[in-house]
């Protein structure tokens, strides 16, 4: 242990209460064996554990195979969101229905190995808020990749912070950090930028990465763009900054054009001829406006979003294990709430 572990309260090195949250989408094949493996991890690593499986819209019969799990596993529980809303959405709901302090998010495909658990949970113990298990190995193509650190780039600005480049959906975290965004309403949710509302106290460990078991990825090239354009007018002000200083670079290159045509005349005795130059300044500064007026409406469009006040997220069903009644789960607890306790 290191002198910083070393100093840390004895409540803070014993075995923590882990709750695992995991996103669900078409996993019927992977979830039996995912949840055994959590359980063989989690026994030996945790003090107290539940794991958390939130159904996020599936086509096929992922929410069925939960409701079994949950009836054979008093530590299981299961949510079912009203249709599909997005990997992040949907750890959010698990997040603010988890009831342990210490989380342990992770995909539900396999790759990210519950055996790596354990390196993401000392690191936390060393007095840090969120960890992220970074692949040793990525498990995809070129373009995939391409996207993929385009998308960091544009994580980098909206978080702020250098841990950025080093995100991933294998994540521990403390539930105490959440409560700076326990109040947060909106259709599009990045969870990695909300948790910089809450904590600076990043670290990041390498964790080893499985190929994928069944299935393709749901992040193709496409969706990573497009997650990229929403979390960058959706948490960050870099499109307005950027239109401004077009606006401004456009002004002077304006102010200077003007004085080439005035110094012609007064040198040479004649305008700038030709029709080509007029139309092309005209659609020149009309391209730089349009620019503008865009970034500003995307915006605008968010805010009219937020006025309809769609919702993050909508339950259809939840699920649990009768026994949990009897060992302390309550039974009205309710995932659009953060609880106060530790």
């Amino acid at each position: 242990m290191s002198a910083m572990t070393d100093s840390l309260p004895d409540r803070m090195r014993e075995k923590p209460d882990v709750s695992v949250v995991v996103p669900v989408y078409n996993a019927e094949p992977t979830l039996p064996e995912l949840i055994e493996r959590l359980h063989s991890v989690l026994a030996v690593c945790s003090r107290r554990f539940e794991i958390v499986l939130v159904n996020d819209g599936s086509s096929d019969e992922s929410w069925r195979v939960i409701r079994e799990l949950t009836q054979k596993r008093t530590w299981v529980r299961g949510i079912s969101l009203a249709r599909n809303y997005g990997q992040h959405n949907a750890l959010l709901c698990g997040i603010r229905a988890a009831r342990y302090e210490t989380m342990v998010t992770l995909d539900d495909d396999l790759q990210n190995p519950p055996e790596e658990i354990p390196k993401l949970l000392e690191q936390l113990a060393k007095g840090y808020d969120v960890v992220y298990g970074v692949p040793q190995q990525a498990q995809h193509g070129l373009m995939r990749g391409l996207a993929s650190q385009i998308t960091k780039l544009v994580l980098r600005n909206a978080m702020g912070a250098e841990i950025a480049r080093n995100v991933s959906a294998f994540r521990a975290l403390r539930k105490r950090v959440c409560m700076a965004f326990r109040h947060f309403q909106g259709s599009f949710v990045c969870l990695d930028v909300l948790l910089t509302w809450g904590t600076t106290r990043f670290a990041a460990v390498r964790v080893r990465q499985e190929p994928r078991v069944t299935g393709v990825s749901g992040y193709s090239v496409g969706r990573l763009i497009t997650h990229a354009s929403n979390m960058i007018t959706g948490f960050s002000v870099l499109p307005l900054q950027v239109a401004n200083i077009v606006g401004f670079a456009f002004t002077f290159f304006g102010f200077f054009i003007l004085m080439y045509v005035v110094g012609r005349y007064f040198l040479q005795g004649s305008p700038v001829p030709g029709f080509p130059f007029l139309a092309s300044m005209i659609a020149i500064f009309s391209g730089a406006q349009l620019f503008a007026l865009g970034v500003i409406g995307e915006y605008l469009a968010r805010m009219h979003f937020r006025t309809m006040e769609r919702p993050t997220y909508a339950l259809h069903d939840t699920t649990f294990s009768q026994e949990t009644t009897t060992s302390g789960l309550p039974t009205n607890a309710s995932p659009s709430t953060i609880s106060d306790e530790n």
